[in-house]
């Protein structure tokens, strides 16, 4: 039998970057120079031009908030730049566990757990709640973390439709015929390229008609609170959220009941065998909660909800896509809006689905209004100009 060689290798990895470069999906990143919405961007080839972005989750600003950097500051020379190991042999730090205590509260649950990222956060969650006897039903439009955490959990997953409460009520019934003895229903609270909003209430609801574990990921959640659960006791709730977005940091957790937290400490791999967040990150994810919580903070969401209403009225988050369908469209019109200054990326296959190309605009607090003024102006453009194409 013929040995692989390096040369079959080399051929595959070859034969597989040709064919993404054929299908006109092949990505590279690109650098962007910048404290804020505002910076200089490198392409490929290195030229650089001034742009807005319109791209960040920074819903709030917070990664460039002189208090939050601050924070980080201190951190960084109090215990240096990295944990060391992980969190259950010398990793925890004080910080740690006083920002554990600050988001339990934030969420109105019992205890919080950190993970180094919001993807590890559920890899953690659905791998320990999940597994063989479990039934896990999804919303086919939740985020790739809970799609990989769901194939790694070994579970029987089903996939419900976008928002659909009977398809999914339906489904659960089909699972207690089958003999489902464990089931779990998780959804994004917002959806991250749609920007549209779960109906939490009603899976509350339907969870407690079935005696569902309710997982809620509010990564994207920063205009409303999410309604919850902590009143209700036919119905367990876990809350997953990340430091990387509304707080302007990096890292994720979940909040819930202590004992089920506690059993994520004592089961999650993605939490038992990686080193615990920096110190430096973790500090400023606090600092950063404080300002959310405060009057600054309200101040700061109604800013970015005037952002919202002049861009797209009565959208619910700051996340607002513009669909034009084909990749080429969506390519065009991006490259169009960076010629004016504003960068916004095109979204494509397999971020969503074939024929639902977009361009995705993530608003901040920290954006001017006269960069809003550009937006709007720039978006218009293409308006007309798609309206000139159809004719």
């Amino acid at each position: 039998m013929n040995r692989p060689s390096r040369s079959d290798w080399t051929a595959w990895v070859g034969e597989q970057c040709s064919s993404i470069a054929n299908e006109g999906r092949w990505r590279s990143t690109k650098v962007f120079d910048a404290l804020g919405p505002s910076g200089v961007l490198l392409d490929n080839h290195d030229r650089a031009r001034s742009v807005v972005s319109f791209a960040s989750n920074d819903y709030l600003g917070l990664s460039h908030h002189p208090v939050v950097i601050g924070a980080a500051h201190a951190a960084l020379d109090r215990w240096g730049t990295g944990a060391g190991a992980s969190r259950l042999v010398v990793g925890t730090r004080p910080i740690h566990r006083e920002l554990e205590s600050a988001l339990a509260a934030w969420k109105r649950c019992e205890a919080a757990v950190l993970f180094p990222t919001g993807y590890a956060a559920n890899l953690g969650v659905l791998t320990t709640f999940g597994g063989p006897g479990v039934r896990i039903f999804s919303d086919e439009l939740n985020h790739a973390s809970i799609i990989d955490g769901c194939r790694l959990s070994g579970a029987d997953v089903r996939i419900y439709r976008h928002r659909d409460l009977e398809h999914l009520e339906a489904l659960l019934v089909a699972g207690r015929r089958e003999g489902s003895a464990r089931t779990i229903v998780i959804s994004d609270s917002v959806f991250s390229m749609d920007g549209d909003i779960a109906p939490i209430g009603d899976l509350v609801d339907c969870s407690a008609r079935h005696g569902s574990l309710l997982i809620v990921d509010e990564a994207h959640g920063v205009l409303e609170p999410t309604p919850t659960a902590e009143e209700r006791n036919d119905v367990p709730l876990l809350r997953m959220g990340t430091l990387s977005k509304t707080l302007g940091s990096l890292g994720g957790f979940i909040a819930g009941p202590q004992s089920w937290i506690d059993l994520l400490v004592n089961r999650a791999r993605s939490f038992i065998f990686t080193t615990a967040s920096t110190p430096a990150d973790t500090a400023a994810a606090l600092a950063a909660l404080g300002i959310v919580t405060s009057a600054e903070g309200d101040r700061l969401r109604e800013r970015l909800r005037h952002h919202v209403r002049r861009v797209r009225p009565r959208h619910p988050s700051p996340i607002i896509p513009v669909i034009l369908g084909s990749e080429h469209d969506a390519l065009a019109a991006s490259d169009r809006l960076l010629d004016a200054g504003l960068w916004v990326p095109a979204i494509r296959p397999p971020t969503v689905p074939t024929g639902a190309s977009r361009l995705r605009i993530a608003l901040s607090a920290s954006h001017r209004d006269h960069e809003i003024d550009a937006l709007i102006a720039a978006l218009a453009t293409l308006d007309d100009e798609e309206r000139r194409h159809d004719r």
